[in-house]
Order: C-alpha cells, then structure tokens, then sequence
C-alpha cells in the first residue's frame, strides 16, 4: 500500500529504474474524460532525461503506452494501466554499489528494511518512479480542466542555492517553459544555468526550491481534520525525491509576524467572499477558500556526486566511494512537473470527495 495514493481518484505506481520498465495503474477516473496518449506524453517529456544540457544525459524517450480504461479518446470509468518501458538501462555503472552504501542515498535504509534491493539507480528510490506520477497527474488535469475551467496549476523554479528568481506579477506557463530552468525570471535563469554548469564540472550538486500557484480551485475543498488540504499537498510533495522542507503561504516567514499583520481580512467582492492579502496560502482551517494555493518545496543537492566520498559496506567496512553513472546535478527543472503533477493527483481526489460528500 505504501506504492498507493488517493481516496478516489488511487494511483498505484509500479516499477524499478533499471527494471523492463515503469508504470502506473489509476482507479477512480470518471468515465466521459476526453484522453489521449498525448496529453499524458506532453507531461512526461517535460519530466524526462536528456532534455537539455542541464539534466542527465540518461536517453529515454519515455514513451507511455496505455493499456487499458480508455477508448476511442474517452475514459472508460475503469482502471487506467500505463507502462513507460525502460531502454537504456547501464547497471554496470553501479557495481561497486552492490556493497558500498552512496552517502544519502536509500541503499543502507532498504538494506534495513528489507534485507534486500535493486542496486541499479536505486530501484524504487529512483525519480525514475515519478514517471507513473507525472503520467496520472496529467489524467488527473484533465479531470480537473473539465470540471472546474479556471483551473490552473503553475510550478517554476523560485531559487537554486542563493540565486533567487524575481516573480512578475503576470505569471504563465509559456513564461515558466520559455528556459530550461524552468523559472519564471530570464535574467535570473542565465545565472542559475551557469551556476548549475560550473557545479557540474566539479562533480558536485545544488539544491533548490520549487514555488508553486494554483489557480481556479473553489472554496470547500479538504477533509479536517487528518486529510486538510494541506497536509495532503505536503504528504504529496515530500514523497517526491530529494525533497526535504514543505511551507505553504506564509510559511516560516509568517512566525516573524504578529496576528493583526498575519491576519488575512475578508471583503465581499461581487457577492465572493475574498481576503485582501494571502498568507494563508489559499487554505484555511485544512480547506481551500477560493484563492490561490500557494506553497514551496525545498529539494536537497543530489546525493550522487561524481567525487571521492568516506562511506562503509554492508559487512560494516569502512571504504570510499566515488559514484558513477548519469546523474542530474540539480534536480530542480525536472521537479517542477513532478510538483504540478502532484497537486493535480491531490485536488482532484479532494474534489471527487467533496462532490460525492455534498453535491451527491
């Protein structure tokens, strides 16, 4: 169960990195969904290796086959199976990890859990699992896009190590997609291109943080009190990899704060309960109020590095391990689809639930 997410709209991701291949089995979906192997390609080939000069080199076309609950361009109301195959798998590249243990990584805690595991790019621990995400996530948009039209989710690169992106006020997909960063600043993406570069070079890694806008979600969404929206974005989020901090709206910022600042006051706006300023995040009391959901995540420097590091083995010797293989040096540009598709997989069970809950 713990591969398992959702109420109802349930994903069930299968597959190791260097396995046959990767997929993803969602039970839930309406039926009546306009679908096509191409809304789901889109997003995968926002996700996947090889893209550009910053990513890992890994080629894969990660190409999504789906094998069942649609026809014809519609959903069917039954489970939707996805497979993505594996082509260019190099398991060499990871013998010495048999033994040795990369700093960071999940080898030693699988080792502890289970006794056993798929050395090659770290089996399940892999971004590689994100593929069957990112595939139902963008089954999950389409749901949403047909259910709610201003719905919007927006994710871009806020910062990678101490380069910060300034945000317009005017923000867009095509904005965000417009630079390999996926940033929503130019002259800020230049930078951080460099930066990325440069660490490269130095067979080291740097870490970032994802901001992120959802637009067009309706107040009422969230089940207090242990399914608040917000704990589920966050449960969401951080079962990405690499990922090591959640805050939404205010965040940590907002302990600096007192009440009366904090405080987000309410205004009628057309006969729309409104707040005039959103540090709340778009989310409060665990349920959505009809303003934008705003939150972040910070992603940890990729653990593989291609230096020299002091680690042990699983008889408990103390060695070195220099990693190898091919490795993103951030992992920040391919998250931002991942965090997007994450949102959509959580909205959309919520939305499922609140209409089977009140509208049914």
């Amino acid at each position: 169960m713990s591969s398992s997410l959702g109420t109802l709209f349930r994903i069930s991701t299968w597959g190791e990195s260097h396995g046959p291949g990767v997929g993803v089995v969602i039970d839930g979906c309406p039926p009546k969904v306009a679908l096509s192997v191409e809304d789901i390609q889109y997003e995968l080939d926002r996700r996947r290796p090889g893209q550009s000069k910053i990513v890992t080199p890994r080629k894969e076309d990660d190409k999504a086959e789906i094998l069942s609950g649609v026809l014809d361009g519609q959903t069917l109301g039954t489970p939707i199976g996805i497979l993505v195959r594996n082509t260019d798998q190099r398991p060499s590249a990871y013998t010495e990890m048999q033994q040795a243990y990369r700093p960071s990584h999940a080898d030693y805690t699988y080792d502890a859990k289970y006794g056993i595991r798929a050395v090659s790019g770290g089996g399940r621990s892999s971004a590689r699992e994100t593929i069957g995400r990112v595939a139902a996530g963008a089954i999950a948009r389409k749901v949403l896009q047909q259910s709610l039209p201003g719905y919007e989710c927006l994710a871009y690169v806020k910062t990678i190590q101490h380069l910060e992106a300034k945000v317009p006020t005017t923000l867009t997909a095509e904005l965000i997609e417009s630079n390999i960063v996926r940033t929503c600043d130019p002259e800020a993406a230049e930078k951080m291109i460099e930066l990325i570069e440069t660490v490269r070079s130095q067979g080291n890694s740097v870490g970032g943080v994802v901001e992120c806008v959802v637009r067009g979600v309706p107040a009422g969404l969230g089940e207090p009190v242990f399914d608040k929206l917000e704990a589920d974005l966050a449960k969401a989020m951080m079962s990405l990899p690499a990922t090591k901090g959640f805050e939404i709206g205010s965040g940590f910022g907002g302990t600096l704060l007192t009440g009366l600042e904090h405080n987000d006051e309410f205004y009628m706006d057309h006969g729309q309960v409104r707040t005039r300023t959103n540090r709340s995040g778009g989310i409060q009391g665990g349920i959505s109020n009809g303003e934008e959901i705003v939150f972040r995540v910070a992603f940890k420097p990729t653990a593989t590095v291609l230096r020299e590091q002091k680690t042990v083995t699983n008889t408990g010797e103390e060695t070195t391990l220099a990693a190898r293989g091919r490795h993103d040096a951030c992992v920040l540009p391919r998250a931002v689809p991942m965090v997007e598709a994450m949102v959509h997989l959580v909205l959309v069970d919520h939305w499922l639930r609140q209409r089977a809950q009140v509208e049914a």
